[in-house]
């Protein structure tokens, strides 16, 4: 499993629209030198084995410093509308802040977080005002969260 990270213009990246074409990917793909469109992620299993995954959308960012070998690339794919990147690591967030600029999207993780120009976790101001209305927990030893 992992965590993944989507540019999206969505409100949230889970719903219908707006989307992003693939057509637009696969245009911004071949505008940017750095991402490659291979149409498929291959790394080695456990096992020995090689796993591979085919779809269309999928590609590799060339330029991520710690990408010389198929196992530590960089993969971007296309999927529901978003462009999606599992467990990225603070460089290819920043490149993902790059690609979200170019197709007027933003760059938002599961749980709804954003993500900025450096690659760091952004609070939005709905956060800090939901925060601030949270009710207290009638029972101290019981975490807020778990009152609702």
């Amino acid at each position: 499993m992992g965590y993944d990270l989507h540019i999206t213009r969505k409100a949230n990246w889970f719903d219908a629209s707006p989307s992003i074409a693939l057509d637009e990917w696969l245009e911004y793909v071949a505008n940017d030198p750095e991402i490659q469109h291979d149409g498929f992620a291959e790394t080695l299993a456990a096992d020995g084995g090689v796993l591979r995954v085919e779809q269309a959308g999928i590609c590799v960012w060339k330029g991520y410093s710690r990408g010389e070998n198929r196992e530590n690339a960089a993969w971007l794919w296309w999927s529901g509308g978003n462009i999606v990147v599992k467990n990225p690591d603070q460089e290819i967030r920043r490149k993902m802040w790059l690609i979200a600029q170019s197709l007027e999207a933003k760059v938002q993780g599961e749980e709804g977080e954003y993500y900025d120009h450096d690659g760091e976790m952004i609070v939005t101001p709905t956060d800090v005002i939901l925060a601030s209305e949270r009710p207290m927990s009638p029972d101290p030893k019981r975490p807020w969260w778990k009152f609702w």
